[in-house]
């Protein structure tokens, strides 16, 4: 840009001209400047022109744009499943609303036996150019035309089923395979199953993301599972065999002779299906020992005979008990 301030040649046909002037590509072969070399290594002059002077160089490429093929909207919905559903995949029906073309004018726009036809405001560019004289010259600039909309056509005689605009809303059930595995908050991508594209451009896109209702029992990490499973006093000392729920149903479980409260048990391979790839997690359960309540004299009579009785058999309540009496001395 500054090259053609200074240099005086230059910014005469700059002011003569405007971007044509010093631009070797504007114009294709329609007489303008298209053999001139001009050193700018390549960059658009209007681009630059436009990032010191706000003006709307390069607008013919955002008119194509706009007269031409455009994707449709993407869509975005939400589908909210149960902790099951997410860990083993499922197949769920979604209602969306999305626009499709018109089958009466065929997306065009235009009632049955007519066509649109071009702006006579901007002559079918889409854009509205305007001239401003600067301390540095004249400089050009382009602005949406409001007859068209940008478009460069108009409609004399809009199509009534989707007045004008060559799309009508739909109502849709879309059947969506949620995989195994997926977890709450993420999003499954359907290409081409958003809104229709504008003058036969593509489908836009239909996302859906997943919410996944809470668990009553397991609480998720990751691929893993987890939970807290009470069992008595009794079972925790001489040991059982209990039944542990898992998300496959039920299995037997050994629980050892002296099992402390907190103790973490890990059953592998019963936890959520990987996402991608085979295997799954792993199901932890965590045995909390529950301290019996409102008991009778006779019990608390049998509890205090058997805590005399095994009084030399409780390690961890001696260690605690000598590192206290050392701490006293």
């Amino acid at each position: 840009a500054y090259d053609v301030l200074k240099d005086k040649e230059k910014r005469a046909r700059y002011d003569q001209f405007g971007h044509a002037g010093v631009d070797p590509n504007y114009g294709g072969g329609g007489g303008g400047y298209s053999s001139y070399g001009g050193g700018f290594g390549g960059f658009d002059v209007g681009d630059i022109f436009e990032s010191f002077f706000g003006g709307g160089f390069g607008g013919g490429a955002q008119s194509a744009r706009r007269n031409g093929p455009r994707k449709g909207k993407d869509i975005q919905e939400y589908v909210e499943i149960t902790f099951e559903e997410a860990a083993f995949g499922v197949d769920k029906d979604v209602t969306i609303y999305r626009m499709e073309s018109c089958k009466s004018c065929g997306g065009s726009g235009a009632k049955k036996g007519t066509t649109p036809v071009t702006c006579s405001v901007c002559g079918g560019t889409g854009q509205i150019r305007t001239t401003q004289r600067t301390p540095f010259g004249n400089f050009s600039s382009a602005t949406t035309c409001n007859n068209c909309g940008g478009t460069g056509q108009t409609i004399p005689h809009p199509c009534p089923d989707c007045k004008g605009t060559g799309q009508i809303k739909h109502q849709r059930r879309i059947k969506v395979s949620i995989p195994a595995g997926i977890d709450d908050g993420q999003t499954i991508p359907l290409r081409g199953e958003g809104s229709a594209g504008i003058k036969g451009g593509p489908s836009g896109d239909l996302y859906i993301t997943v919410s996944v209702k809470k668990h009553p029992l397991f609480t998720r990490n990751g691929f893993d599972v987890s939970f807290e499973m009470p069992i008595s006093f009794v079972s925790a000392a001489l040991g059982d065999t209990i039944r542990v729920p898992t998300l496959d149903g039920e299995v037997e479980h050994k629980i050892a002779e002296g099992t402390q409260s907190g103790t973490v048990y890990r059953f592998r391979g019963k936890g959520i299906p990987h996402l991608r790839g085979k295997g799954r997690g792993d199901q932890y359960v965590k045995f909390v020992v529950e301290v019996p309540r409102n008991l009778s004299e006779r019990q608390k009579e049998l509890l205090r005979e058997f805590d005399q009785l095994d009084s030399g058999n409780n390690k961890e309540r001696g260690k605690f008990f000598d590192m206290l009496n050392r701490f006293k001395k």
